[in-house]
Parts: structure tokens; C-alpha cells; sequence
């Protein structure tokens, strides 16, 4: 009988072991973790600040409330919050490259705290914040319904978490164009910008592999999330996801 670790999970198009899959994302974002927002301007065309934005608006974030940004990387998503009005930020990544970029990045932004951990295990305590986001992280998360629980553990009853993530296109023909430029244009900039190509493809990879919006919200509903929306953006090239704790 197979154990947990052995039974088997996506990798982009491949199948791997689960205890290998985060050993891989790994590979992945420390070979990328210092151009990472460079490559997030140039493979969007600039526009996934447009889907930060959106989902800091739908947040409303407020002077009393504390931020926990599970998988936040460099930081960005965090630091949109506290200029939207948020008291205070904790940035939880697996990575440490990514929380090393991310330092220097906002080494002026006092307000900004870093945890080096991974999102299935929150080093932080029960009902700790009234706020909760995700960017581009629970795609490549192995226990994604684990993750997503341990978010609603360190929620506030009456707390609110929204994950911004790559989802599925509506549009046939709006599909086709952004198949061309995932699969052909992204990898080659990937390649130029920071020598990994297949940092790339796996990225391309992973979306394609990710669940449907309405997969999500059932994820989500089994963490124990109430009054779940979900919006696409860019005619569903991403997706905001809200859930409440109640």
C-alpha cells in the first residue's frame, strides 16, 4: 500500500511523488527568485499589477487590520496592502531565496514581517488575523486543501481571505492567442531574462494543470470557508477567489 509521500501528484504535465513536488518548486523559484518581478512585468505585459490591484479593492483593506500573505513571496502583494490602509503585513513563503529578494526589497517598510515556512504548516497562532491573500501560490502547493485550512486557522471569526491565482478561459478564441503566447512566447523570455527555460514551462505547465474556478470554491468550502465568490479577471486568464470565515 502506497504511503502519503509516495502516491502521486501533477508537476506541470508531469506525474511525481508528493514528497518530491515541493523539493521541485523549489528548484524553480530559487533559480528565479531574483528576477521574479521583472519576469511577472514582462510574461503579463505588465497587467498582473492590474489583478494585485483588484484584489486589494475587493479586500478594502482597513487601518485596524492585520495581513497574512500565505505564499507571498517577494512581498508585493503585502506591501499593496499597507498602502491601501492595512496596519500591519506577515509575508509566510517556503522559499527562502524569495523572502531573501524580498528583504531587500522592502528593507524600508517596517510594518512588513517575514516567516520562513511552508503554507500546509503556519507557524502562527489560532485567530491571529483579520485578513488573509494568496498570490500565485496555491498552485504550487502539494495539500492545497491543508494549505487553505491552516489560512482559515489563523483567521479572525469574521475574517476574510481571497487568492489571486491562473485559472481557465471562457473564450475559445481569446484561449488560442493566450495558448500561443504561454507555450511559445513566455518560456523564450523566461530563457533570456534568467537562463531557466524550464522554470517556464513549468510555470505554463502548472496552469494549465490547476483546478477550475468552480473546483476552487469547493476547496475551498471543505476548508471551512463561507459566503465563497469567486471573479474572473482578463476573461479568465486568473481568478479571485473570497472566502469568510464565520
Amino acid at each position: 500500500m502506497l504511503t502519503e509521500n509516495d502516491q502521486k501528484i501533477d508537476f506541470g504535465f508531469k506525474t511525481v511523488k508528493k514528497s518530491e513536488k515541493q523539493k521541485l518548486v523549489d528548484k524553480v523559484f530559487n533559480t528565479v527568485a531574483d528576477k521574479y518581478d521583472l519576469m511577472n512585468d514582462l510574461t503579463s505585459l505588465g497587467i498582473h499589477r492590474e489583478w494585485k490591484n483588484s484584489l486589494i479593492n475587493w479586500l478594502s483593506p482597513q487601518k485596524n487590520q492585520n495581513l497574512a500573505d500565505i505564499a507571498g513571496g517577494t512581498g508585493d502583494l503585502a506591501n499593496k496592502f499597507l498602502r491601501a490602509g492595512g496596519n500591519s503585513a506577515f509575508v509566510i513563503d517556503i522559499n527562502k531565496e524569495m523572502i531573501k529578494t524580498g528583504k531587500v526589497k522592502n528593507r524600508s517598510e517596517k510594518r512588513l514581517k517575514w516567516v520562513l515556512a511552508s503554507a500546509e504548516k503556519i507557524p502562527l497562532d489560532d485567530h491571529s488575523f483579520e485578513r488573509a491573500t494568496m498570490g500565485f501560490g496555491l498552485r504550487n502547493i502539494t495539500n492545497r486543501v491543508q494549505a487553505l485550512k491552516e489560512v482559515y486557522r489563523i483567521l479572525k471569526p469574521g475574517g476574510r481571505f481571497i487568492c489571486l491565482e491562473f485559472s481557465h478561459v471562457e473564450n475559445n478564441l481569446f484561449k488560442k492567442l493566450y495558448d500561443l503566447w504561454s507555450f511559445n512566447v513566455m518560456p523564450s523570455i523566461g530563457e533570456k531574462i534568467t537562463g531557466d527555460k524550464n522554470a517556464y514551462i513549468y510555470l505554463v505547465e502548472s496552469i494549465r494543470q490547476f483546478p477550475t474556478q468552480p473546483e476552487v470554491s469547493e476547496m475551498l468550502s471543505e476548508a471551512g470557508f463561507s459566503r465563497i465568490r469567486f471573479r474572473n479577471l482578463s476573461n479568465g486568464i486568473v481568478a479571485l477567489h473570497s472566502g469568510w470565515k464565520i
